[in-house]
């Protein structure tokens, strides 16, 4: 099982995306965001950082990177496609996410741990976890106010998409 990690100009922890990906079992290689070829990969994650700077919204300009043809030919066939922080906004602005990520309130970075209830278990990301359990994980973002209709909400908690939630 081979995975795609995409590099953006901008993008971080593309790295740490390659030995979190090899701690379970999954060869990883890093792709320059002008790939046009994905076709031996089973997978693929867009990991975080500042694609192209993202001097316009967050996400915009990567969206038009060639390889995004790909991302959304994978994951229109069922591949798993992960977007850590920046990679998330990126699939939000290229459409294979519903919703938008906002400015944080008060227009402030954020920088600290959050605690996070696990709201399911159908997921890679959540598998092996179990529901009602409170993983804190690093937060650290300016647009990370993930925002939808009240019918793209519904449709999300109906079919099981929604893995994790903020707890106090």
């Amino acid at each position: 099982m081979k995975a795609a990690v995409v590099v953006f100009p901008g993008t971080n922890c593309e790295q740490d995306a390659v030995y979190a990906l090899a701690s379970v079992g999954v060869e990883a290689e890093l792709v320059w965001h002008r790939e046009t070829d994905l076709s031996e990969f089973v997978g693929v994650v867009l990991p975080g950082g500042f694609a192209h700077g993202d001097y316009l919204r967050t996400g915009a300009i990567a969206r038009f990177s060639p390889v995004m043809v790909e991302v959304e030919r994978l994951a229109e066939a069922g591949a798993p496609v992960l977007g850590i922080c920046n990679g998330f906004q990126i699939l939000c602005e290229a459409g294979l996410l519903p919703g938008v990520l906002l400015q944080n309130a008060g227009l402030r970075f954020i920088c600290r741990p959050v605690h996070l209830v696990v709201t399911s278990t159908d997921s890679v990301l959540t598998r092996a976890a179990r529901i009602g359990q409170v993983l804190q994980i690093p937060l650290n973002s300016y647009e990370g106010n993930y925002t939808a209709d009240p019918a793209t909400f519904a449709e999300l908690e109906l079919n099981d998409q929604i893995v994790l939630r903020y707890s106090e």
